[in-house]
């Protein structure tokens, strides 16, 4: 994918569809995301370089006692906390091996927990501009942080509220099940470990400080990056930087910012209305399932940018209704791939026809719980 997105944001300024001062607008819009994006992506990478993932999911096993309803919370709550403060890429990259790992040790169905892990890496990533890239983007589109806040967290606890009761409808059987209680975990480095977790945690209050969420993020990275320099210089590998990505982000923009100057703006306010903040969110659901969210969300921003419920509605949309197709999103992607390295096949008609049950719901959820 992130190819085809290179030669696409290429052809777009080449071709002159996007002339040269508004491509360089668009990167200097999108210059702080990209470097909240790299530094949140070294954080989490060195922090599963720690094993606090591992420690974290594995203390869930043991605290759970044998019952795996009890584990099966813990996983919730450790994967709605990761996404919100660390992104959803952190919960479908990094969580998603470790509880799969997990579920195989200790003689549990996989699926129960995979499902678990994508689905709230998208419906929990509502309530801070840091839980999804999206929300970044459309952050300018608010006076102040408060203001994305007040508007955010009725239908991100919906959201997530809904998540949680479509899987226990759905896996009720696993639900009922025991399993042997592993020993009590232990990190091999604990100042790395617990230097790794520390930074992990204070970047939750950090990003609801106010500040630009680009210079906590890049503080803790180069933290990180000390600490390991210092105990573990082998973990430092330019693999961290999520360069694709950045490519793909870059490329993304640059084609969209085209189509929107040649009248794509004006087909999506015709199909999305003007009087509904349903009807704009299903839209915004469709194209992200279609096309990505990413895309999705790019196309339709200046639909929604008028009115701070309007934006809050698309990125309902986009965030939480993007769970149809497997490229519904990036990090969706990013966790077929985790699925498939550990051996648990998700069919596409298998991730469709859960999604077709959680969906609707979570986006209408979601959307009532908006304007109440």
């Amino acid at each position: 994918m992130w190819w085809l997105s290179a030669l696409g944001g290429l052809a777009a300024v080449v071709s002159g569809l996007l002339g040269l001062s508004d491509a360089r607008d668009v990167l200097e819009r999108i210059a702080p995301v990209l470097v909240f994006l790299v530094a949140v992506t070294v954080i989490a990478g060195l922090a599963d370089a720690a094993k606090v993932f591992e420690v974290a999911a594995r203390e869930a096993a043991h605290l759970a006692r044998g019952r795996v309803w009890r584990l099966w919370l813990l996983v919730v709550a450790l994967a709605t906390a990761l996404t919100i403060v660390l992104s959803l890429d952190t919960s479908a990259v990094l969580l998603t091996p470790v509880v799969l790992a997990m579920a195989r040790q200790l003689g549990l169905p996989p699926k129960l927990f995979a499902f678990t892990t994508v689905w709230l890496a998208g419906t929990a990533s509502l309530l801070l501009p840091v839980s999804n890239l999206t929300n970044l983007l459309a952050l300018h589109h608010f006076d102040e942080l408060q203001d994305y806040l007040a508007l955010s967290w009725r239908p991100a606890l919906a959201a997530i509220l809904i998540t949680v009761a479509v899987l226990a409808v759905l896996f009720h059987r696993d639900l009922r099940r025991s399993y042997d209680v592993p020993p009590t975990p232990r990190a091999d480095d604990k100042v790395l470990f617990w230097g790794s977790a520390g930074v992990c945690v204070l970047l939750g209050p950090a990003f609801v400080s106010g500040v630009n969420v680009a210079w906590p993020a890049s503080i803790g990275a180069v933290v990180l990056a000390v600490l390991f320099a210092v105990r573990r210089r082998e973990a430092l590998r330019w693999s961290l930087i999520p360069a694709k990505l950045v490519v793909t982000v870059v490329g993304l923009f640059l084609v969209v910012g085209a189509l929107t100057a040649h009248g794509l703006e004006g087909i999506l306010s015709r199909v999305a209305g003007s009087d509904s903040e349903l009807r704009l969110s299903i839209t915004a659901a469709l194209g992200a399932n279609i096309v990505d969210n990413l895309p999705a969300y790019l196309a339709m921003e200046p639909v929604a940018s008028a009115d701070g419920h309007r934006m809050m509605a698309l990125l309902i949309g986009v965030n939480c209704g993007c769970l149809l197709t497997l490229w519904g999103s990036l990090a969706t992607l990013l966790w077929r791939d985790r699925c498939d390295a550990a051996r648990v096949d998700i069919s596409w008609w298998s991730f469709l026809w859960r999604g077709l049950i959680l969906t609707p719901l979570v986006v209408t959820g979601a959307v009532v719980a908006l304007g109440g």
